[in-house]
Formats: C-alpha cells, sequence, structure tokens
C-alpha cells in the first residue's frame, strides 16, 4: 500500500532490531521514531504532527517467563503504555480506526477434548502475569470506545512464527539450539497445546480487519490446527536428523502452564480471510531464514533468550553501524523535524545560544538569531510576525561576568532580561501559538534536610525551590513560577555546563581549573554535548513544563579534577577550601545540589551518567582533538 504513510514508534527494546525496517528506511512513506508509548507528550505530538488517523497497537511486553520475573514491567508496559495511546487519540480527536493486538491468552485454557474453539464472547480469564495485563490492557480499550466513542478494534492471536523472531520464543529458540548441538529444553512433560500461525498469513489477517473489520468488535486470530510443544521440538529434531530421544531435555514448568488455548475464528474468515500457510512449508522457511541470519540479528548478546526460562531481556550492546542513526553518543540525536522548521534564536552573544545554532546548522534545519532584545515587546513581536518561526529557543539571560557576583550589584539590569525579558517573549509566543524552549537554571536550589547532601535523593521538578542566596538564583526563581502559567514553554534547568571545548572561559572545568582553590562538594551538572541535542529534539516533540535538565548522579569539584588530571593533563594540581572559607570571598552564597533526572530520563534512556559522561563526551573528544592543558588566565 504505498498510498499509506507508516510511522512506526519503538524504543528498541532488548528483543528488538532496527534490521527489520532497514528495508523501508529512506522512503517516502515510511518514517522511524525511537520512542517509548509510555511518553504522553510525544505519542500526542506525532499523533498530531503526523496527524495520524489509524493507530495499529502492536508494542507490549509478550513472553510469559518474563513476566513472571518482572511482572511490573509487563503492567507498565502493557497497561499504562495502551492507557497512553488511548488517552492521546482522544485528546487528539483524528484517530478513525484504533486496532488493539491482544492475545488468546486473556481466555485463560480451554479444556482439553473441546472440539468448539473459544468465541470472542468468551468470558476473560487469564491466569498468568502477562495475560492479566492484556486483559487489562483489554478493558481500557472497552471503557474509551464506550465512554469516548474512539473506533476500536481487538484482536486475539494464536503464536505467531516465523522469520526475525526474537529467539525467547519457543521455535526460533529450538532453531538456534539444535543449530548449535544443545539440547532443546521442553517444559514439564511437553503435552501443551498450542496454535501456531505463520506470520505472512497473521500480517494478511491484520489487513482485513484493517479496512474490513467493524468498529467495536473483537476479532480472534487463530488456527484449529494444533501441536504440542513436544510436537514442535520433534519437528525441529527431524530437520536436523537428531535423534529426539537424546536432543530433548525435560525441564522443570512454568509456575502454571496453561494446557491449550483454541480459538474459533469464523468471524475473521467472515472478512474474506484464510490461513494459507502449511505447518511443513512455514517451519522451513523460518528454518532456512534462522540458518542464514542465525544470532546475528540482533545487537546484543542473545544467549540468555536461548536458556529454558529467561526472566527479562538485557538492553542490547552498542551496535556502531547504527549509532549514528539511534544512539545520542557524539551529540548525534536523530532529529526529525519537518522540512518547515524554522527556529529563532534569542542569545546571539551568549554561549549557549551559539552552541544551539552550530547543532541546527550542522543538521541543516533553518535558523537564526534574533535581533530584537528582550525587554521591547514591540521589536519581539514584530520579529515574530516577520520571522514565523515554528520554535523559539531562549538562551537570553544575564548569569554575571566574571561570575554571579556581578548581578549582586546590578539587580535592575538582571530584572530587565532575566525577568521582564523572559516573560515578554513567552506571552508574545503564547499568542502566537509558537512552541517555546526557555534554557532555564537548576541553581535555586540548596541540599536540606529531606535532600542531604550524599543521600541520592535529588530535587524533582515539583519542589519548590528552596535557594534565593544570590540575587540571579531568586530572578530565576520567580521567572520560572511566572513561566509555568504558559502552556507552550519548555523549561530546562541548566546546572554548571560543561563541553569539551575546555578553552571557553564559561566552560565549568575552565573556570574551576583556573581557581586557586575549589570546594569539594558534589552537585548535578549538565554535559552540553550529549544534553543540548536532547533539548532540540524535546522541541521537537513539543514537550512543555519543567524538565530538571542534567546528567543523572551528581560530581564533586575534586572528582572533576581528578578525572581531568587523569586524562587531560596528569601534571595538574589543585587545593580545597570550606565553604566558610569560600564565602568569605563571595558577594552571594553559591548553590550546591541534585538534581533528579528522573523525568529526563524517561524520555532519553540512554543518556549517560555525568561521570561517564564527563570522560566519554568531555576530556576523551578534547584530546582526540589535539585539545592542550587548560592554559592559566592572566
Amino acid at each position: 500500500h504505498p498510498e499509506y504513510k507508516v510511522v512506526v514508534l519503538d524504543k528498541l527494546d532488548y528483543c528488538a532490531s532496527i534490521n527489520n525496517f532497514a528495508d523501508s528506511v529512506g522512503q517516502s512513506h515510511f518514517k522511524f521514531v525511537k520512542g517509548d508509548i509510555c511518553s504522553p507528550d510525544l505519542v500526542a505530538y506525532l499523533l498530531s504532527s503526523e496527524k495520524i488517523d489509524t493507530i495499529m497497537h502492536f508494542a507490549a511486553q509478550t513472553h510469559v517467563d518474563n513476566s513472571f520475573g518482572n511482572s511490573f514491567e509487563f503492567t507498565q508496559n502493557n497497561i499504562y503504555g495502551t492507557h497512553v495511546l488511548l488517552e492521546s487519540a482522544k485528546v487528539v480527536g483524528t484517530v478513525k480506526r484504533f486496532i488493539h493486538v491482544s492475545t488468546d491468552e486473556v481466555y485463560g485454557e480451554t479444556s482439553v477434548g473441546l472440539d468448539k474453539g473459544n468465541e470472542e464472547h468468551h468470558t476473560l480469564e487469564p491466569t498468568n502475569p502477562y495475560s492479566a495485563t492484556k486483559a487489562g490492557a483489554e478493558m481500557l480499550v472497552k471503557a474509551y470506545s464506550t465512554s469516548y466513542g474512539l473506533p476500536c478494534i481487538t484482536t486475539r492471536g494464536n503464536n505467531v512464527y516465523g522469520p526475525q523472531q526474537f529467539p525467547e520464543k519457543l521455535i526460533p529458540k529450538f532453531i538456534l539450539l539444535a543449530k548449535k548441538g544443545e539440547p532443546l529444553p521442553v517444559h514439564g512433560d511437553g503435552q501443551n497445546t498450542r496454535s501456531y500461525m505463520y506470520v505472512e498469513d497473521v500480517a494478511k489477517a491484520f489487513l482485513a480487519i484493517l479496512h474490513k473489520g467493524e468498529v467495536g468488535e473483537v476479532y480472534n486470530v487463530g488456527t484449529t490446527k494444533e501441536r504440542t510443544v513436544k510436537d514442535v521440538a520433534n519437528t525441529i529434531c527431524k530437520f536436523f536428523n537428531l535423534d529426539p530421544a537424546k536432543a530433548i531435555k525435560h525441564v522443570q514448568d512454568r509456575p502454571f502452564n496453561d494446557l491449550r488455548y483454541f480459538l474459533d475464528s469464523k468471524k475473521l474468515e467472515s472478512l474474506g480471510w484464510r490461513e494459507e500457510t502449511e505447518w511443513e512449508e512455514g517451519i522451513q522457511k523460518t528454518l532456512t531464514w534462522y540458518l542464514e541470519n542465525g544470532e546475528h540479528w540482533w545487537d546484543g548478546d542473545i544467549t540468555g533468550a536461548l536458556i529454558a526460562h529467561p526472566r527479562g531481556g538485557q538492553p542490547p550492546k552498542p551496535n556502531p553501524n547504527i549509532s549514528e542513526v539511534m544512539s545520542p553518543k557524539k551529540a548525534a540525536v536523530k532529529l526529525n523535524f519537518d522540512s518547515q522548521a524554522n527556529f529563532l534564536i534569542f542569545g546571539k552573544t551568549g554561549w549557549i545560544g551559539n552552541l544551539l545554532a552550530d547543532l541546527l546548522k550542522e543538521k541543516g534545519v533553518s535558523y537564526q538569531f534574533a535581533q530584537s532584545r528582550l525587554q521591547n515587546r514591540e521589536d519581539v513581536e514584530a520579529e515574530l510576525d516577520a520571522v514565523k518561526p515554528t520554535h523559539v529557543l531562549n538562551a537570553a539571560g544575564i548569569t554575571g561576568r566574571p561570575n554571579v557576583d556581578w548581578c549582586e550589584f546590578h539587580k535592575q539590569e538582571v530584572i530587565r532580561t532575566n525577568v521582564v525579558g523572559t516573560l515578554t517573549l513567552c506571552d508574545a509566543c503564547e499568542a502566537r501559538g509558537i512552541h517555546m524552549t526557555n534554557y532555564a537554571t537548576g541553581c535555586i536550589f540548596e541540599y536540606d534536610e529531606k535532600h542531604p547532601q550524599g543521600s541520592g535523593k535529588g530535587f524533582t521538578e515539583t519542589d519548590e525551590p528552596n535557594f534565593t542566596g544570590s540575587y540571579y538564583s531568586f530572578t530565576k526563581k520567580l521567572v520560572e513560577s511566572l513561566v509555568t502559567q504558559y502552556s507552550h514553554v519548555l523549561t530546562l534547568r541548566v546546572r554548571m555546563p560543561i563541553t569539551k571545548d575546555l578553552t571557553s572561559g564559561r566552560n565549568f572545568v575552565n573556570k574551576i581549573a583556573n581557581y586557586e582553590k575549589v570546594v569539594d562538594i558534589p552537585n548535578s551538572m549538565t554535559i552540553l554535548d550529549e544534553l543540548l541535542p536532547y533539548s532540540i529534539e524535546m522541541a521537537n516533540r513539543r514537550l512543555t513544563g519543567i524538565y530538571n535538565f542534567t546528567n543523572p548522579g551528581v560530581i564533586s569539584h575534586n572528582e572533576v579534577l581528578q578525572l581531568y588530571k587523569e586524562h587531560v593533563d596528569p601534571s595538574y594540581t589543585w587545593k580545597n577550601f570550606t565553604l566558610e572559607e569560600q564565602a568569605k570571598i563571595l558577594a552571594a552564597p553559591r548553590s550546591n545540589n541534585e538534581l533528579d533526572c528522573t523525568k529526563l530520563k524517561e524520555q532519553f534512556p540512554e543518556m549517560m551518567d555525568i561521570k561517564q559522561a564527563f570522560v566519554e563526551h568531555v576530556y576523551k573528544p578534547y584530546v582526540a582533538a589535539g585539545g592542550k592543558p587548560i592554559a592559566p588566565r592572566p
């Protein structure tokens, strides 16, 4: 169907492979977005920006063995993820068909000896954590269909097999183990019966439901041809010329293992669908594919999937062949901008503003620096009307030179820019429906009794700021509280920003490396080389609200300098002094805190912790580019 545009949203979990859709990448009617269905902002943005009118919801944790070991993850993905999709579809209002993919296991065990399979009106009686979460998801689908009129269809399918299936599933597991000459583990006595359908037949069933299915209905997708697990093992042994008596190893059964799932698919057949692939043909196609592709299709170590009772997969190891496509390493976040995207950057004389411009230029995204001053509303509005940006990035603000002490003696200037100017821009963008990203600060907190130093308990986005020791922080705290009244603004709390350009006087490493003495306090910090691309992607997704914009964890001044010594300048030395000694030479106290980055990590789970990011994004690239030890400032 080349007339369809297909947008695939997938988080590339342990069982996924980018190879599954590599042939489609680059085609005009196909788009891939790496992301999680549990992210409401991302889902709503994609539905709106891509004008989605049909959702086919295949995403789920599906392996029953895993659900016995990590049931919470099944609840999160299968129930909450489905809820996010439903709510987003309801809010956006463009979806004309929502196909929810469930499982035959929601019916529970079918009695042995029954000739008629379960029909769609059969009571749901799930018996394991996986099927319970799928049944729960179905209840949400039914509720949204009834309460909001969402046009939903539910499918309940038998077991699927075929090429490209992750080998935690029975048939590919047996094939790969037989190929290695290892035993085939059969749970219990192997008499549990399942119905297996070849993947191409299942795909055709979904097309029939997509085009001919009736909204509000449930469709079983099944076959009447049943096989025991031991029958499957015998089939694989036959293909590999193995003696089943020696190749098959009976192992402990699952905590509970349904004896049989049997479906009646007459309703689906009334749409014109028929099963076409015979068992022997499907197995031959599947075996041929695994012998040719084997374990190399997936990027991680799959040996954990081949054991008798896997308990959850591990994230795949990084694949250098796809890192530039999927990974933010080296600031290579994949940007999914429309060709019409146009950024207006405020802060043309600032450090972060210029870094943003370099990033957008590198990615080929249209941008320009604002010429108006934030304090002049007429000029700001005129420029917005003339440029007509799709996104505004506000990196303008007064932080003080050489440090925030400057703000203590120039308070009116600080108010005009940090408070009045920011609010002017927010208000003008709101009136025009322009998304605005505001680069704010996390220096509005300090360790306290609820968030003590070294506890690992960071301040969240909903905690009330508690630090006003400097006038700079006071203005930032004030404006943040006011900006929350605007629905289109994304606020990113940056702290102690660092890049691989250690020669910049704005770089935190450059600053403390030139101090005669430093305090040794752990703090949250922002590695801009990794996180700034995230901010562009967040603007692309039109995320709003407040995010702590630092790498996870904390790092002390001494640890920063020790890593600098190890990777850049082995001869470097430094001295410490206490906070009390520091206070004697400062006009205003400094903020020290840990920020909780859970919310940001949910958007970008691959984000490095602060110490790893220092090495990989700062010190190693600096040395690799021929960087020399930091020269003392005059």
